[in-house]
C-alpha cells in the first residue's frame, strides 16, 4: 500500500463528537439552533468512488428551491456532529445559499476502505466531485474548503481539472505540499533534511488501521442510528511526548507508545528526495494548477514558507491565464488554523507576544469569493479585494500588496561578527551592516544528549511537545551552545517583509550536523522574541538528491530555505540572529553520526564552527520595504 504524508491534525479537530443532547447543545451553541432551523439534512449517504469504496457524505441544504452552489469538506475527522468553526461555516454557507457537504476520507470512522494519509485525492476526491454536480440539488459547481487536513488533499485534486471544481479556499494547507522550488519538505515530513516530530504525535492520535466495521448491506436508516450509539472516535491514552521523544531509536516512538501500526515507520526511513513521495497524495510543483483559490496562511505555521512559495508559482506558472489571475493570499499572525480564534474586540495573543487586534473578517472573504467564481456574482471581489493581504507584526496592521513578496522590498544583507566569543547572550557577537575585514570564527560544542530546547515558532499538532508563537528566548539565548549575534539599537522603524534568507561558512569535526537559525526582535527592556526559524542539515548542502558528508577542517557554505515573516523592528530595538544546532523535540535531533538518525542509540558529540571573514561572510539578508533600509547601521 502506497502511504503519503500530508495531512497535519489542526489544534482543534474541525469535527468533533458532541456528547450532550440536542437541546442542551442548542442552549450552550446558538449557532446549533440557528444551523437546524436553516438546514435540511440527508446523513450517511454512502458515496461510491472507482473501485467501489463508498464513502460516508453527510449532506445539508438550504430549505427552498435549488439547485445550489456546493461548499464541500473532505475530512479524516468525526463530523458525527458539525461544532466549532465548523457549525459557524455551516451557518455562513447555509445563509449565503449554499449546499454543505461533508464527507470522511476512505478507511476514517464510517467510509469504506483503509485509510491512506490524504485520502487519494486524485481519485476519490475527483469521484466525490462527479457525484456532487450530477445531484439534482447542485448547480454544479463546487467549491472546496477547510483548514489543515480538509484543505491539505485539495492541492492535489487542483491538479486534475475537474469541471465541477470551480474555487477553492484551503487555510494552512501546507502539509499537502510535497516539492515546491526550494522547498522539499514532502507534506511537512521534513525541514531542511531534518524530521519534524509533530508528524509522529500526529500519527499516534489518528492511525486506526483496526477498528470495528459494519455489514455492507446496512440501510441508510440503520447507519444513521449506529453513528448515534457509536461515533468511532477512539481516544488514544495522553503522552508526555517532550519526554517519550527523547528515547531512542526514534523509529520506535509509536511502537513503544503502544499505538497502532501505521505508515509512522516506513515513512521515517524516507530521505527527503524519495521516488515515494511522488507516487501519492501530495501536489508537486511539475504539476499544474487549475482551480481560483484564496490562501489563508498564518506567520506561526508549521509550512509557512512553502505555503507562500505555493501560492507564487500557481500565480506565475498554471497554464490557465484565469487561474493564475484567480489566485488571493492572505497571512495572519496566528498559529495553525488560528484564523477563527482572533477576537474582534480584543488583542491576539501568540504564544506570549501581543501582536495586536489583528481580527479580519474571514467569513466575508471566503464567501465574496465563493460568490464570484460559484454564483458568478457580479459583486466586485475582483475590483475590491487585494490580491495579497497580510499582517505585519510590529507595527500590529493589516496591509496589501499586487505581490508576493512586495515590490518595494528590496534586500539588505547584514553579517555575523565577533571577536570569537558570540557564544550565549553574554558573549561579543555582533549582527553589523558592515561586512567583516578579519579572519574570525566562533566554535561551540553540540551535544545530542543536551540539545537546545525548542521554544515558539512555526509549530503544530504536537500536543504540547514543543510550543508555537513567540516567546522570550533569553533563557535559551544563556546557553554556551547558542551564539547570538545582535545589532545596535536601530535609530527608526525597520519594517521586513519578505524571505529572510542565511549564507552559513561553518565546519564540523563531525560528519554530518544540522544548523538552525533563528530570527529575534530584542526589546529595549532586553526581552528577546522569536521572529522565525530555520534549519539545514549538513550532509543536504548540496541539494536533497545526494548526501555529502563534511570533513574536520574543511569549510562549507550552507544556505538553509528561507525564513518568512512580516515583522516591524521599532526604533530602539535590535535585531538578533542565533545559531545552534538543535531545536528540540520540534526538529528530530542530528546525532552527529553520519547514520540514519531514525536507528541510531548512540551519538557522537560535535565541535560546530561558524566562521565570518572576507572570505567566509556569513550572513542574513533581510528583505526591508522601501525607506527603511538606512535605518540600519
Amino acid at each position: 500500500m502506497n502511504h503519503t504524508p500530508g495531512a497535519t491534525a489542526c489544534a482543534a479537530l474541525l469535527f468533533s463528537l458532541l456528547a450532550a443532547p440536542l437541546a442542551a447543545q442548542e442552549k450552550s451553541d446558538p449557532n446549533r439552533a440557528k444551523f437546524n432551523a436553516l438546514a435540511e439534512s440527508d446523513t450517511m449517504i454512502m458515496v461510491p468512488m472507482r473501485d467501489g469504496v463508498r464513502l460516508a457524505t453527510d449532506v445539508y441544504l438550504p430549505k427552498g428551491d435549488g439547485p445550489f452552489p456546493v461548499v464541500f469538506v473532505k475530512t479524516p475527522y468525526n463530523f458525527n456532529k458539525i461544532a466549532g468553526a465548523s457549525l459557524m461555516a455551516g451557518v455562513e454557507a447555509i445563509e449565503r445559499g449554499y449546499a454543505l457537504v461533508v464527507q470522511n476520507e476512505r478507511g476514517r470512522y464510517y467510509s469504506e476502505g483503509d485509510w491512506e494519509i490524504l485520502g487519494r485525492p486524485q481519485t476519490d476526491g475527483y469521484d466525490s466531485l462527479t457525484w456532487l454536480a450530477e445531484q439534482p440539488w447542485s448547480n454544479g459547481k463546487v467549491g472546496t474548503w477547510g483548514c489543515s487536513s480538509t484543505a491539505e488533499w485539495q492541492l492535489a485534486l487542483a491538479a486534475q481539472d475537474h469541471p465541477a471544481h470551480a474555487a477553492m479556499a484551503p487555510m494552512a494547507s501546507g502539509a499537502g505540499i510535497g516539492r515546491v522550488g526550494e522547498f522539499y519538505e514532502q507534506g511537512n515530513w521534513y525541514k531542511g533534511g531534518v524530521h519534524q516530530t509533530l508528524f509522529t504525535v500526529w500519527l499516534y492520535g489518528v492511525q486506526q488501521n483496526t477498528r470495528p466495521q459494519f455489514p455492507k448491506d446496512l440501510t441508510q436508516a440503520q447507519r444513521q442510528r449506529l453513528r448515534k450509539s457509536y461515533d468511532l472516535a477512539a481516544e488514544m491514552p495522553e503522552m508526555d511526548w517532550a519526554k517519550h521523544m527523547q528515547k531512542l531509536p526514534a523509529i520506535d516512538w509509536l511502537k513503544e507508545a503502544g499505538a497502532n501500526e501505521g505508515p509512522g515507520a516506513e515513512l521515517m526511513v524516507r530521505k527527503p528526495n524519495d521516488p515515494a513521495w511522488y507516487s501519492g497524495g501530495l501536489y508537486h510543483d511539475n504539476e499544474d494548477f487549475s482551480v481560483p483559490a484564496f490562501w489563508f496562511n498564518s506567520w506561526f505555521d508549521v509550512s509557512q514558507g512553502p505555503n507562500l512559495a505555493l501560492y507564487q508559482h500557481v500565480r506565475e506558472n498554471a497554464t490557465e491565464p484565469a487561474v493564475r489571475d484567480g489566485q488571493y493570499m492572505m497571512v495572519a499572525p496566528t498559529l495553525h488554523c488560528g484564523f477563527y480564534r482572533t477576537p474582534e474586540y480584543e488583542d491576539y495573543i501568540a504564544g506570549d507576544l501581543n501582536v495586536g487586534n489583528a481580527y479580519h473578517d474571514y467569513w466575508e472573504s471566503i464567501f465574496s469569493f465563493f460568490d464570484y467564481y460559484l454564483k458568478d456574482e457580479d459583486n466586485g471581489f475582483y475590483e475590491k479585494t487585494p490580491r495579497v493581504q497580510f499582517y505585519t507584526m510590529g507595527r500590529n496592521e493589516w496591509q496589501s500588496a499586487d505581490a508576493w513578496p512586495p515590490a518595494d522590498a528590496e534586500p539588505v544583507t547584514m553579517y555575523l561578527t565577533s571577536d570569537g566569543g558570540a557564544n550565549s547572550v553574554f558573549g561579543d557577537g555582533i549582527l553589523s551592516a558592515e561586512p567583516p575585514m578579519d579572519a574570525g570564527a566562533d566554535t561551540y560544542t553540540y551535544d545530542p544528549m543536551n540539545p537546545v530546547p525548542a521554544l515558539g515558532g512555526g509549530v503544530c499538532c504536537n500536543r504540547g511537545a514543543a510550543l508555537g508563537g513567540s516567546f522570550d528566548q533569553r533563557g535559551i539565548e544563556a546557553r554556551a551552545d547558542v551564539l547570538v549575534y545582535t545589532s545596535p539599537p536601530l535609530e527608526s522603524d525597520l519594517e521586513v517583509t519578505g524571505s529572510v534568507r542565511t549564507k552559513l561558512f561553518v565546519s564540523s569535526d563531525a560528519r554530518d550536523t544540522d544548523f538552525t537559525v533563528k530570527l529575534v526582535d530584542v526589546h529595549p527592556d532586553g526581552t528577546a522574541w522569536n521572529v522565525d526559524d530555520t534549519i539545514l542539515r549538513a550532509r543536504y548542502r548540496d541539494g536533497y538528491e545526494q548526501e555529502v558528508f563534511m570533513e574536520d577542517g574543511q569549510v562549507y557554505e550552507l544556505n538553509p530555505t528561507p525564513m518568512s515573516t512580516s515583522y516591524e523592528f521599532k526604533a530602539g530595538h535590535r535585531i538578533r540572529v542565533e545559531v545552534s544546532s538543535s531545536k528540540f523535540p520540534q526538529y528530530m535531533r542530528n546525532l552527529n553520526t553520519g547514520g540514519n538518525n531514525y536507528d541510531e542509540t548512540e551519538s557522537v558529540v560535535a565541535r560546530n564552527t561558524v566562521h565570518h571573514s572576507v572570505q567566509y561572510p556569513s550572513q542574513v539578508i533581510l528583505f526591508v520595504r522601501e525607506g527603511n533600509s538606512d535605518t540600519i547601521e
